[in-house]
């Protein structure tokens, strides 16, 4: 079995880390430079950096500032938002970033997906879906959880990994920032639907969550943001709790 990865997530607006409920009612949360630091620091497997406006506001991701935060890193680094073509793929890699990651661009022209993974290989193609459930039904929403789209959750992920999609990183917007669990129904059902590994997101309070995300959920990874900016729960605490839990985890010496 691979070992579960604990991924914290960066999401930046106007050059500083941000955190709201529901993608709404953002407080700071910290300089994106120090915090991916610290991360590293304690025993991370990865770092995602979301510039979480860039889509909406029809701009690219800030190259600078994601530079500045993978020279701190020594794990791997994915980034996103306002990617629309090859060459912000290519901006961003020569910028520091080993993965990057899609969401409105690739529901508006999924064939980005099959463009990236073709060019840069499927390793670097994460694809991000936001979705929350509206009458029965996961329905997927593009610039930022703003506008609502005709895409169900599990006919778009499957979609995208047919097209080359290296991961999904799906965020359940209903349980975003609420600390209650995630979502981890719908994750099963996408973890037996698909072959490429899941990133679970949205709904982190405590270290029982994440267990119970890689056990009910089959999640691969799990990514959470609040709890580890403001000191909730450290990573390392987090690590040897799961691995007491029977769960694979990487813990450095």
């Amino acid at each position: 079995m691979l070992a579960k990865r604990i991924i914290p997530c960066l999401d930046v607006k106007d050059g500083t880390t941000v955190k709201g409920v529901h993608f709404v009612d953002f407080r700071n949360a910290g300089d994106p430079v120090e915090l991916g630091r610290q991360y590293s620091e304690q025993g991370a497997d990865e770092l995602v950096f979301l510039d979480i406006t860039a889509s909406h506001e029809g701009r690219k991701t800030f190259a600078d500032l994601v530079r500045r935060v993978a020279a701190t890193l020594n794990i791997p680094f994915t980034v996103g938002g306002g990617i629309n073509e090859l060459s912000d793929v290519d901006r961003l890699l020569n910028a520091g970033a080993d993965k990057v990651s899609i969401n409105s661009s690739a529901i508006r022209r999924p064939k980005l997906i099959e463009e990236i993974a073709g060019h840069f290989g499927s390793q670097v193609c994460v694809v991000a879906i936001d979705a929350k459930p509206v009458q029965n039904q996961w329905i997927c929403y593009l610039n930022g959880g703003r506008i609502a789209t005709d895409k169900s959750l599990f006919d778009w992920a499957k979609e995208a990994e047919n097209r080359g999609a290296g991961e999904i990183l799906f965020t359940s917007m209903a349980h975003d920032g609420v600390k209650t669990g995630y979502a981890n129904e719908a994750l099963s059902v996408l973890a037996s639907n698909l072959h490429i590994p899941i990133i679970a997101s949205g709904g982190a309070g405590q270290k029982e969550h994440f267990r119970d995300a890689f056990t009910e959920g089959k999640a691969d990874a799990a990514l959470a943001a609040s709890v580890f900016h403001f000191g909730e729960i450290n990573i390392r605490d987090l690590k040897q709790y799961l691995r007491n839990e029977r769960i694979i985890t990487r813990i450095e010496k």
